[in-house]
């Protein structure tokens, strides 16, 4: 029993981390690498989950000939739902990989509208414009009861019904880790290209970029909408995962700050230091939280506040102490790309990105 509990533990651990990793990683593009301060990371990660949450049930449902209303009726049929895609496995992934996309370009789209602002605005402003973007989902997501059954929420089909349950959370964590590592590798394709030096020149120093001839507002632009189609990947990947949505589930703390935190202690422009600022959060609020009724009646406040005190007191301790985060932020040695090379290679392949994202 001891040994399952562990398991699950892990399982559960693993899974969480993945998914915020994607998340980290789109922040440290943004934030890192470009010095944007999106404070409405929440925006961008809810929208991913809200498609998620409104497309693909009725889709299945109405592939499967199940009718009534996918809010009202919910349980009911994310159920039926469930026992056809024991039978279609195949319609099951492509459906889920189709809302993954859909996710994306939501969240791309919603980049580009708040991307607007960040090319007028700069620091503190920019800040606290993008937070108001963020609390937009929220409400929108509580008020709305259409989109993802407003405060009460909604269940979300499970592509992998067909599998056992002792296997079912496993194979979900492994496909989480393999999107996951796929997201980083084109995170770091991006930052070893051109690119990777452009951003920093757009973060350092505006004039002295422009002086060079680079549109800095349309990197900035691009650069936000880019990084809110991957957060929006995780947001949907979260919700697949939990298996529902609920609007008040995306809040702040947890997709915004948190996020922040995690890269803050890893370190700023450096993905591997999201890798372990990431793990280091993720299993620390973990332990917090599976050993919180340890702590009950020795700290002298109600325990729930306990992981929120202390993961504060972590940041404030970052922030003093280690600004720089556990890993510095190094000259990023970008892929060669020789004349007789630009075809071919790691070279080629960093190049032909640079030039399909940014020129």
């Amino acid at each position: 029993m001891v040994l399952e509990t562990e398991a699950i533990f892990l399982i559960d651990l693993l899974a969480i981390f993945a998914i915020y990793v994607i998340v980290n990683l789109s922040l440290n593009m943004e934030f890192g690498y470009t010095g944007i301060p999106n404070f409405g990371k929440v925006l961008a990660v809810g929208a991913g989950a809200f498609v998620a949450a409104s497309i693909p049930g009725r889709i299945f449902a109405a592939m499967a000939g199940i009718e009534g209303d996918y809010v009202l009726d919910n349980l009911a049929i994310v159920s039926q739902v469930n026992a056809w895609l024991v039978d279609n496995t195949g319609i099951g992934f492509v459906i889920f990989f189709l809302t993954l996309g859909m996710a994306a370009a939501v969240g791309g789209g919603l980049g580009i509208l708040t991307s607007y602002p960040a090319i007028r605005m700069r620091g503190d402003y920019l800040a606290i414009t993008l937070l108001a973007f963020g609390e937009s989902i929220r409400i929108i997501g509580n008020n709305f009861t259409p989109l993802a059954g407003g405060t009460l929420g909604v269940q979300l089909p499970d592509p992998l019904s067909f599998l056992p349950d002792e296997i079912r959370f496993s194979v979900a964590t492994l496909g989480l880790i393999l999107i996951t590592a796929a997201v980083f590798v084109f995170s770091e394709k991006m930052v070893r290209s051109p690119l990777g030096r452009l951003l920093r020149a757009v973060r350092d120093n505006e004039v002295a970029a422009e002086s060079l001839g680079k549109d800095t507002a349309r990197i900035r632009m691009k650069v936000i909408m880019i990084s809110a189609a991957l957060a929006a990947v995780g947001g949907a990947l979260y919700a697949f995962y939990v298996g529902g949505a609920i609007a008040f589930a995306y809040d702040r703390a947890s997709w915004t700050f948190w996020p922040f935190l995690m890269i803050l202690i890893g370190g700023l422009a450096n993905n591997k230091g999201v890798l372990f600022g990431t793990l280091i959060f993720v299993t620390v609020r973990k332990l917090i939280i599976f050993f919180k009724d340890s702590f009950e009646g020795l700290v002298p406040f109600d325990i729930i506040w306990l992981d929120f005190l202390l993961l504060g007191v972590i940041l404030l301790a970052i922030l003093l102490y280690r600004p720089q985060g556990l890993f510095v932020e190094k000259p990023t040695a970008t892929v060669g790309g020789g004349a007789g090379r630009a075809g071919k290679g790691r070279g080629g392949a960093g190049r032909r990105l640079f030039n399909l994202l940014f020129r």
